[in-house]
């Protein structure tokens, strides 16, 4: 056992996922270093866009107004409803029922999708700022002793002790490999780029999506935005910087034009359908979370998505147990209810990959898939999909919004139930004559009353998940819900 350590949890990785998950932990009141072997945040173009989980995430601690800023200044995205694509084949507006109930469910955050990662990435950081995390930049982490009481963790700047460390440091993560946790999967089939650039003859590119016998690319929606994908068996070194001429000559190749790119407007990424998982996301007192613990293909911005998802999951339980409110056994649920979620967006993506191959059979799916995507189902479906609306965490009990995400509650007073989140911690929405369920809450939860109508009551963990709720005044799984979770 350690006699004293340097800070309660050290975070490995100042991405998205880490600042979101340092976040998270400094709100709850837990101690927090974040280590990045980066000199400065990482300007390269990835995710353009976060799904419904991950904006809402943001909303529930007063971030939302900042996001829809964002999307108002970036070009193309002011007014554009978000639906994405499958395989390139575009999701049309026009044709989703946004009537779903799973989709009316989460509007509030309409227009707070289209983010750049780097913006958002922004954003974080003052985020985590104001709530006094201190970040480290230029440090690598080069070994780390996991004690049973403790993490000594060794940099080239020298050695921290902490209580637990959480490895965000990205698909060749250093935390990973320190740990000994295997990261099995399948390996890379193609080469992907992604850019924004000056097009001397953009008349020679066509709109959205196309394929040819080399590939796949496409251009927009923003001005110069490109990105192609080629079936060449992956780079031969992904580490290599990406180049003008790479982007160019793997665009002449997919478009079968001689295409000329005069300017980068932005840092370009190369990709690959590397596609892996973690065989566990917790080894002692040392966890993984985002693209530490699962790769895949970018398609949809499915990872940024994933990773912030277990940064909100993890923060509040481990920042439970290090304030010593909840047992160890809690940190168990981390694998258990992410490691599902990580699995479905790696056969999602997985499954775009075996459509976007230029072979006759592929070219035969996408064929028919493309005729399911132009049905109303077919397209509310994929959209419902991606935008994460129908994720479900196996909890106990049977109301329809138990294991999912909170929807959209408006309140009698003005407010949203979102609103009430900002500090963290658990909500428990009362709308019972005489605050039935309020009472049984013994300050372990912020108790909502409201008149309004549908849901009578229901608890809400500060992931946005319900823990429990009822259509009846009954408060019977209340007390279990609150004793699991809230302990």
């Amino acid at each position: 056992m350690f006699v004293k350590t340097d800070v309660d949890v050290i975070v490995v990785g100042a991405g998205p996922v880490g600042l979101a998950l340092a976040s998270e932990l400094a709100l709850a009141g837990v101690s927090v270093r974040v280590l990045e072997r980066r000199d400065s945040a990482d300007p390269a173009m990835r995710a353009q866009s976060v799904n419904v989980p991950t904006a809402e995430a943001l909303d529930r601690r007063g971030l939302l107004p900042a996001l829809e800023r964002i999307q108002r200044e970036t070009p193309g995205a002011s007014g554009f409803r978000f639906t994405g694509h499958f395989a390139g084949m575009s999701l049309d507006p026009g044709l989703v029922d946004w009537a779903d109930p799973e989709l009316a469910a989460h509007t509030a955050v309409e227009g707070a999708r289209m983010i750049p990662q780097p913006r958002l990435e922004e954003l974080l950081a003052g985020h985590a700022e104001r709530l006094g995390v201190v970040v480290r930049r230029g440090v690598a982490v080069t070994s780390l002793e996991d004690t049973r009481g403790g993490v000594v963790v060794g940099t080239d700047s020298g050695s921290l002790r902490a209580g637990w460390l959480v490895g965000c440091d990205g698909g060749h993560s250093t935390v990973r490999r320190l740990a000994g946790i295997p990261f099995p999967g399948t390996d890379p089939e193609i080469t992907g780029y992604q850019a924004v650039v000056d097009i001397a003859d953009p008349e020679k590119l066509t709109d959205g999506w196309s394929w040819s016998p080399h590939g796949v690319y496409r251009y927009g929606p923003q001005p110069g935005r490109v990105a192609t994908v080629e079936f060449d068996g992956g780079p031969a070194d992904r580490s290599a910087p990406v180049t003008l001429a790479d982007v160019q000559s793997s665009l002449r190749r997919v478009s079968g034009t001689d295409v000329t790119l005069t300017a980068l407007r932005a840092a370009p990424t190369r990709w690959t359908d590397n596609t892996r998982q973690a065989s566990t996301y917790r080894s002692g007192r040392v966890f993984l979370a985002g693209d530490a613990a699962h790769v895949h293909p970018p398609f949809g911005g499915q990872g940024l998505n994933l990773g912030v998802g277990d940064a909100v999951n993890l923060g509040w339980k481990l920042a439970a147990v290090v304030s010593g409110r909840s047992p160890e056994a809690l940190l168990d649920t981390y694998d258990a209810e992410r490691r599902p979620v990580g699995a479905w967006v790696l056969d999602w993506t997985r499954a775009q990959i075996g459509v976007l191959r230029g072979d006759p059979k592929s070219g035969a799916l996408r064929g028919v898939l493309a005729d399911l995507l132009a049905t109303r189902d077919g397209t509310t479906y994929a959209v419902k999909q991606i935008a994460g609306v129908t994720q479900r965490l196996p909890l106990p009990g049977s109301h329809p919004w138990t294991g999912r995400y909170v929807p959209d509650v408006p309140l009698g007073n003005g407010t949203r139930l979102a609103d009430h989140a900002h500090e963290g911690g658990f909500l428990l929405l009362d709308r019972t004559p005489g605050a039935v369920f309020g009472g049984r809450a013994r300050d372990r939860a912020r108790v909502i009353r409201d008149e309004g109508t549908g849901v009578l009551g229901a608890l809400i963990r500060p992931d946005g998940v319900v823990a429990w709720a009822t259509d009846t005044p009954d408060e019977h799984g209340l007390d279990e819900a609150l004793s699991r979770w809230a302990s």
